[in-house]
């Protein structure tokens, strides 16, 4: 039965990829308020979260506030699913390769290139998972939270000290990828490290990693991974983490009905903001990766010969999950 609820899971997935290419809320007086736990400073990536906050706090008129806590401020990242669950705080960031084997079915997110490349397909892809009923219940049963804010991520590129060209100098070389992205690397002999990406700079100028997946080109931007690296590659898009905002269901039941209502077009608000942050960031920081590092261009051939082995680890991980 198991098995078959996973394999409806990853269907309905590719489906979805086809067809778009103590618990409780803090109060002030009589207000509600949801502490949101971040890594990391304001971004390109927490565009959408800030956009949700505007919006719901605008209907609020005074009843309700979202207060974005970044830089981890109320706790290391890798504790916020069991955080919000607990409700030390009601809601935060997660993003599903920190958690391995908490997030069983919404790992399928992570399967490599089964994710369209146009970010905008990628967000309508994401958005359908999330509805699905079964992901809807691994997070409620599992976690005691929901789903309310989108924080999908531009495809996967490598920025770092080895140059990658092709599959063959993949070999021996330290990269930097979520665990079901690293499979499709370690065929070809890459050697997977993970670090979470705010440790990636020391990583990069240490040589603990050679070199590091993130989504392009926001990321390697807001963390200056630029600074400690001498090559980024253009045309390997792969997929990368499948990220999320939950809140503690207590939390969100005790949340004013308005509130709660109006979250549907907070999240396409949240949605638009963050194509057009990912656009801008690509303005910004594409021609400074040029003046300052080698951009090598990746052949399709090579993208799909890395991808020719993608059907296989999503079997194995429908057997598995």
């Amino acid at each position: 039965m198991f098995r078959t609820k996973f394999r409806h899971i990853i269907g309905a997935t590719m489906i979805a990829a086809m067809a778009f290419g103590s618990v409780g809320v803090a109060y002030s007086a009589d207000k509600v308020v949801w502490n949101f736990n971040v890594w990391g400073g304001q971004r390109a990536f927490t565009k959408g979260v800030e956009i949700i906050k505007e919006k719901l706090e605008a209907v609020g008129n005074g009843s309700f506030e979202l207060k974005i806590n970044y830089g981890d401020a109320l706790g290391p990242k890798k504790q916020n699913p069991e955080n919000i669950k607990s409700g030390a705080f009601e809601a935060g960031q997660l993003c599903v390769g920190y958690y391995p084997g908490k997030y069983p079915l919404l790992s399928v997110m992570e399967l490599p290139f089964l994710l369209p490349r146009d970010i905008n397909a990628r967000a309508k892809v994401e958005m359908a998972v999330l509805s699905h009923p079964d992901i809807v219940a691994e997070l409620s049963d599992r976690w005691n939270s929901k789903f309310f804010g989108p924080a999908f991520l531009p495809a996967y590129e490598f920025m770092g000290n080895k140059r990658i060209e092709t599959t063959d100098d993949m070999k021996g070389v330290k990269m930097r990828i979520s665990g079901l992205n690293a499979k499709a690397l370690q065929v070809f002999g890459a050697v997977p490290t993970m670090v979470t990406a705010t440790e990636g700079y020391n990583a990069l100028q240490r040589g603990t990693i050679d070199s590091f997946g993130f989504p392009y080109s926001y990321a390697f931007g807001s963390y200056k991974l630029y600074e400690v690296s001498k090559y980024v590659t253009e045309g390997l898009a792969m997929s990368g983490f499948m990220c999320l905002q939950t809140v503690n269901i207590d939390a969100w039941n005790k949340t004013p009905q308005a509130v709660r209502d109006a979250l549907p077009a907070a999240q396409e608000a949240a949605i638009a903001g963050m194509i057009e942050a990912y656009a801008a960031a690509d303005k910004k920081w594409r021609p400074i990766f040029r003046d300052k590092l080698e951009v090598v261009e990746v052949d399709p051939a090579t993208r799909a010969k890395l991808a020719e082995g993608a059907g296989k680890i999503w079997a194995e991980w429908t057997k598995k999950t």
